[in-house]
């Protein structure tokens, strides 16, 4: 039996109850249709013979009043046309005698209208006037009263049997109504029913098909979908078995294939000029291409100690952090620059290798192993280098002539060469902050030149916190004052001191409040706080400015940046010095904005421990 043979026996029963439905309604209007025939037949036509056999009687009276005034001949011959009418349907009303006591009623009819009819003979015998008048009044009206009455009694029999027919057809036409109505409640409901089951039986095959496939799409290839017969559910159990044994076939046979595929991966990641090695959650070494065994001397084994013999300490403390960074679940690991890039030595002389690392995803989403991936940006730390190189040339080509210029102007100024108008007065006054500004620009410069070229030695010793905010909010009080900025300090009793040259940190906060104070208008505030975090002390300066975009927060610590639309002030260096001398001292440097509420900068710095 088919699938379709099978859906099709299931809505059978709705079938069959539409089929009763369809009989009940049938019988209901057979039924009535009968009960309005029976009314037709039995009475309708008596009715109508008595009507008729009336209006015969009637107009054979006039007839008989007719030979009064006009003679036996015009008289007699209506007379006897009305006779034959009266006599047919006399006939009609006795063949369809159906009601108790209409036999009676209709035989007594038919005496009397015999001795009418021997009246109205009687009468068209008599020729003298006053007789035939006297006999007319005497005995033919009588007698045609009594036939009247005799076929009022027969018409009242009938209509009164028709009225209680219909009444009859109308209890008989509402018991069929409810009859209906409930048969066919009933035979939908049974019919709904029993399709209902019929369909749950017939679709058990394929609640067990869709189990079975669950658990082969979850890897039970072991399973199998046990279903008889010979239709279309059956046959693809059949199938989807089959599909199941190949692919455990499939899963036990399949080694070759994996070593083929480990092959193609391998030829892959060997093709790559740049040192690959793959981790595994437990820090052990997976894998590793060619470039990795020739420049790191990286080679697989069991553990990461066997694998490291021959790498040398500094390179493998970076592949372990790097990769202990991203099997920790932090994500994948970007370098901050290019002072983080391993110096290796090679034939070819000295290359710089800048780590990068991604985590190896399982398909339930968990972390199973890292990629180390170490670039090779030789050429390009060089092209940074000259650039930093030209920078530190430029500058420092600047200073003599600065210097030169700002003397002549500061000579000028005092009025050493001469006298000098108001308006002169005014442009030399500029001058000489451009001069100054320029300055401070060409010191940045080559600050930052020799912190990135690793020329400035950081002279650190402990400091209090408090120390190092109080000396840099007094250098630029006066700042706030001019700008009408209130300059607030909060410090948390208890910090420790820190180890840090305070030269250095002190430029840094000098570079973060003059940021602020630049920024903040006029009746607006800066706070300069620090406190206690995780083996560090924080320091943030918070203003009340207009905010940094989302956009532009990742790019404020680069070299040369400005965000669009602020006010000049500087080269946009100071931040980028910032930053560098943070990390240089271990710390770490951020940025917390948003537009219209301010911008808060802060920077770490690790905190000198109790007793040391």
């Amino acid at each position: 039996m088919t699938l379709r043979v099978k859906l099709l026996l299931a809505q059978a029963p709705l079938a069959v109850a539409l089929a009763v439905v369809g009989v009940l309604a049938t019988a209901t209007v057979s039924s009535l249709g009968h009960n309005s025939d029976a009314i037709l037949k039995d009475n309708y036509r008596s009715v109508l013979a008595i009507q008729r056999m009336q209006e015969a009687i009637e107009r054979m009276q006039d007839s008989a009043a007719l030979l009064l005034l006009s003679g036996p001949t015009e008289g007699t011959a209506r007379a006897a046309v009305q006779r034959q009418r009266f006599e047919s349907e006399l006939r009609v009303q006795e063949g369809n005698v159906t009601e108790p006591g209409e036999l009676e009623a209709t035989q007594r009819l038919r005496q009397l209208w015999t001795a009418y009819q021997a009246a109205f003979e009687h009468l068209q015998q008599l020729g003298e006037p006053a007789a035939t008048r006297a006999f007319f009044f005497d005995n033919l009206d009588p007698a045609f009263g009594a036939v009247k009455q005799a076929t009022e009694s027969i018409l009242a029999l009938n209509q009164d049997a028709m009225v209680q027919k219909s009444e009859r057809a109308r209890r008989e036409a509402d018991r069929m109504n409810t009859v209906m109505l409930l048969g066919s409640v009933a035979a939908l409901l049974i019919g709904g029913i029993a399709s209902a089951l019929l369909t749950s039986r017939f679709l058990q095959p394929l609640a067990l098909l869709t189990r079975t496939v669950n658990r082969i799409g979850d890897g039970d290839f072991e399973t199998r979908a046990n279903i008889t017969g010979s239709d279309e559910l059956a046959q693809l159990a059949g199938n989807i078995n089959a599909m199941a044994a190949r692919l455990s076939q499939y899963r036990r046979s399949s080694l070759g294939e994996l070593l083929l595929a480990q092959q193609a991966s391998q030829s892959a990641i060997d093709s790559m000029p740049d040192p690959v090695v793959v981790f595994d959650v437990n820090g052990d070494v997976l894998n590793v291409n060619t470039a990795a065994e020739t420049v790191l001397a990286v080679a697989v084994g069991s553990a990461s100690g066997e694998a490291f013999a021959a790498v040398s300490p500094e390179v493998r403390a970076v592949l372990e952090r790097v990769s202990a960074h991203v099997l920790s679940g932090k994500g994948p690991y970007v370098p901050r620059g290019f002072d983080e890039a391993l110096r290796i030595a090679s034939p070819d002389g000295e290359r710089y290798l800048l780590p990068r690392a991604t985590p190896v995803y399982a398909e339930q989403g968990g972390v199973t192993g890292a990629t180390v991936l170490l670039q090779d940006v030789t050429r390009l730390r060089r092209v940074d280098e000259l650039r930093n190189d030209l920078v530190a040339t430029v500058a420092h080509e600047f200073r003599t002539p600065l210097t030169s210029l700002r003397m002549a102007i500061h000579l000028c100024i005092e009025q050493t060469a001469g006298p000098l108008t108001e308006k002169q007065s005014d442009l030399l006054y500029t001058a000489r902050e451009d001069c100054e500004r320029l300055q401070s620009m060409v010191d940045e410069l080559l600050d930052l030149a020799r912190i990135q070229g690793g020329r400035v030695e950081l002279q650190q010793r402990p400091t209090a916190p408090s120390e190092l905010i109080q000396a840099a909010v007094d250098a630029h009080r006066s700042a706030a004052e001019e700008r009408r900025v209130t300059l607030e300090t909060r410090v948390l009793p208890g910090l420790h001191d820190v180890s840090v040259d305070r030269e250095r940190i002190q430029l840094v906060l000098s570079n973060l409040l003059s940021n602020a104070l630049r920024h903040t208008p006029a009746g607006g505030r800066v706070e300069v706080r620090a406190h206690a975090t995780a083996g560090c002390v924080r320091f943030e300066v918070a203003d009340t400015g207009p905010g940094i975009s989302a956009d532009y927060q990742q790019s404020v610590f680069e070299k040369f940046f400005r965000v669009p639309g602020t006010a000049s002030g500087g080269a946009g260096i100071g931040l980028s010095i910032s930053k560098e001398i943070v990390e240089a001292h271990g710390g770490e440097i951020g940025l917390e904005s948003a537009p219209g509420q301010g911008a808060r900068f802060w920077f770490t710095v690790p905190a000198v421990a109790v007793g040391s």
